[in-house]
Formats: C-alpha cells, structure tokens, sequence
C-alpha cells in the first residue's frame, strides 16, 4: 500500500488548526478571534485591575471579581 492512499483520509491540516475549534462552538474563525480578542482585552484589564488594587488596595477594590464574573457568565451562555 502507498503513501498516497493514506493522504486523501487525512484531514486538511489548516481545517485543524484554524476552523475545526471555532465550528465547535457554531462560530467561523473570524467570529472566534473576536470573541477571543475580546476576552483577553477584558482579562487584561481584569489582571491590571488586580495589580492596582495590590499596591493601592482601596482602589479596584471589585474590578477584578466583577470582570472575571462577567466573563464566566459569557463563557457559560455560549454553551
């Protein structure tokens, strides 16, 4: 048996890496990069929220925990 059998069974390997996660979740690749850009800005804030209240702790005394909140409960509907 050759090589090539094999090739035509195998999944393209841009649809694996690129396509296959985000139909997962009934999105398309630029749907998904939104959804994720969004949510890393908010954990960015979220984390720079965090080390403020740190060093200042009577500032973004609830930022954090209200962002993190947020953001579970747009993980959650997606489901």
């Amino acid at each position: 048996m050759s090589d090539a059998s094999h090739t035509t069974s195998r999944k393209n390997p841009i649809a694996t890496l690129f396509l296959d996660h985000p139909a997962t979740v009934d999105e398309t690749y630029f749907q998904h990069m939104r959804f994720a850009f969004s949510f890393a800005f908010w954990l960015g804030v979220a984390a720079f929220a965090a080390l403020v209240h740190a060093i200042i702790p009577a500032l973004c005394e609830t930022t954090a925990s209200r962002i993190l909140k947020r953001l579970h409960t747009r993980i959650e509907s997606r489901h």
